[in-house]
């Protein structure tokens, strides 16, 4: 379960309000084309007690009771001070993950979802600045300084409302600025949704209570969760960062701004999202453009029909076993079935994974019954290749091309070893520790020299060629490269279905033996360099 809390406190403009007055409660804007017709906060609300049954909401005391409904609580505050306090009560002793949402989000379910089940422990919403397409016959715009030298700022500059006073990298957030805390050339404004592994909880209750203690060097335009990523940058969680994408999530504060909201949200497609977002984005090179393409609407339409992704799983198995069984009648046309048929086991094995992301369906036996099964099928397939080299006749007894689907099984399964021992140990390493700054620096000078410091001592010996390969990897026929170099398991049936098919059994297991030994030698290089970095 994810606790989730409620701001319904937004932050004030920048700069003196436009004509209207103070913008409308949450509750009392009317999301008119949805079913139902129901309030802004109704919906959200809603959204939130799916994660959480009884979520909390963080408001003024004369607009606590529009926020009063059918489920969670409401905890009363009377300014930014007594909203950071009041999280840090709510959350220091959670044993849950933690999503934070402003009241006033129309968002689409899916940008909850994937922003609950990213891996950092640490992630918000952001909007990036937008370059500027400059005119032909405007003036010269005088060139920016380098980073290095450039001087931090407090932004009057706003994106979608929000003050531009974060300054994000290429994965998480570097720095973040208040009407005290001045930034380096801030690029982007914060958006309101913050998530939270339940480790970090402790420090996020201690820097809220100390910044309630600072709230009167804050202006009325500083949200609390920009306050919040302030804290946890400062003092040194890594906070992820991500974007919308193709996905919905706005700020209304009128009834007019909702109107326009959900006309725009109309035209995104939440279900290609999703269905985007059940495949696998590190996938290797052959998964990626030849199965990927069309399986994930076979995902799709198993989960119309109410098919389980283990139900999916045992096709694939079925799939993988009577390929070895046509392998093993030794024939030209049984080579050719085993083929297509261990194709299709392949892209069934990716359909289960895709099917339970889309369907949100998980359990530890799926997982257990895809990673044993996985191998299952693989070994069979070797055995029926060398059952049906032996019966063909073409190879003698057949003894040496049991030799050589013995090695395959033998090298197959060290590497596997290798890839999860390595795992393990590397999930218990402790991360670089990021700097750290303290809260009543009015700057963030110091911090991005500590952050220099730190990239520096990280560009030399083994860690500098890590990160020059890593870098490397930007290139698509790089990235391709080092995706195909290690013999993932599409590569391995792409092999084993193009061999076997044109070739014979032997040049099947050849190709696996060399392939898979130029595999574990590169894995097993990057595996010990990383460990020595």
């Amino acid at each position: 379960m994810t606790r989730v809390v409620l701001l319904g406190a937004p932050p004030g403009p920048i700069s003196p309000p436009p004509p209207g007055g103070q913008p409308a409660l949450p509750a009392d804007i009317t999301l008119k084309s949805l079913p139902g017709a129901p309030s802004a906060y109704d919906r959200l609300l809603a959204q939130a007690a799916a994660l959480d049954p009884e979520p909390t909401t963080i408001a003024r005391p004369w607009d606590a009771a529009a926020y009063r409904g059918p489920y969670g609580r409401v905890v009363e505050s009377p300014d930014v001070a007594g909203d950071l306090r009041a999280l840090a009560d709510a959350v220091e002793d959670a044993e849950e993950n933690l999503l934070i949402l402003p009241a006033d989000s129309l968002v689409h379910d899916e940008l909850i979802y994937q922003i609950t089940k990213a891996k950092r422990g640490a992630i918000a919403l952001v909007v990036r600045q937008q370059r500027e397409e400059l005119d032909e016959d405007a003036p010269p715009v005088e060139e920016e300084v380098p980073i290095e030298e450039a001087e931090p700022e407090i932004g009057d500059k706003v994106i979608e409302g929000l003050p531009q006073r974060t300054r994000i990298g290429r994965s998480r957030i570097v720095s973040v600025g208040t009407a005290y805390h001045a930034v380096t050339r801030p690029n982007a404004a914060l958006l309101g949704p913050l998530h939270l592994h339940q480790r970090h909880l402790q420090t996020l209750a201690e820097v809220a209570r100390e910044l309630a203690d600072m709230a009167h060097l804050f202006g009325p335009e500083d949200d609390v969760t920009e306050l919040l990523v302030l804290g946890l940058v400062r003092r040194g969680v890594s906070v992820g960062r991500r974007g919308r994408r193709d996905l919905f999530f706005r700020r209304v504060h009128s009834q007019a701004e909702a109107d326009e909201a959900l006309t725009e949200m109309a035209d995104y497609n939440e279900d290609r999202a999703r269905l985007k977002n059940a495949v696998k984005g590190a996938d290797g090179f052959f998964t990626t453009f030849f199965v990927s393409t069309y399986s994930r609407f076979i995902a799709r339409w198993a989960a119309r029909r109410g098919l389980t992704p283990n139900q999916v799983t045992l096709i694939s198995i079925a799939l993988g076993l009577l390929s070895a069984g046509a392998f093993a009648t030794g024939t030209r046309w049984g080579a050719v079935a085993g083929a297509v048929l261990i194709y299709f086991a392949f892209v069934f094995d990716c359909v289960d994974g895709q099917l339970a992301r889309y369907a949100r369906k998980f359990g530890v036996l799926g997982a257990w019954l895809d990673a044993t099964f996985d191998r299952f099928k693989e070994y069979a397939v070797f055995v029926g290749l060398a059952v049906g080299a032996t019966v063909s006749g073409q190879f003698g007894d057949g003894e040496g091309v049991w030799t050589l689907a013995l090695v395959a099984i033998a090298l197959q399964s060290v590497k596997h070893l290798l890839d999860f021992s390595f795992g393990a140990a590397n999930r218990r390493k402790a991360p670089v520790p990021l700097p750290t700054l303290d809260l009543t620096v009015a700057d963030d000078r110091p911090l991005r020299e500590a952050l220099e410091e730190r990239r520096a001592s990280r560009s030399t010996g083994v860690r500098g060629l890590l990160k020059l390969w890593t870098k490397a990897g930007k290139f698509r026929p790089v990235h391709w490269a080092r995706k195909m170099i290690v013999f993932p398991i599409g590569e391995r049936f792409a092999a084993i279905a193009i061999t076997a098919a044109f070739f014979n059994p032997r040049v099947t297991f050849l190709t696996l033996i060399v392939w898979g030994g130029v595999a574990a030698t590169y894995t097993l290089t990057g595996r010990l360099l990383r460990s020595l970095a």
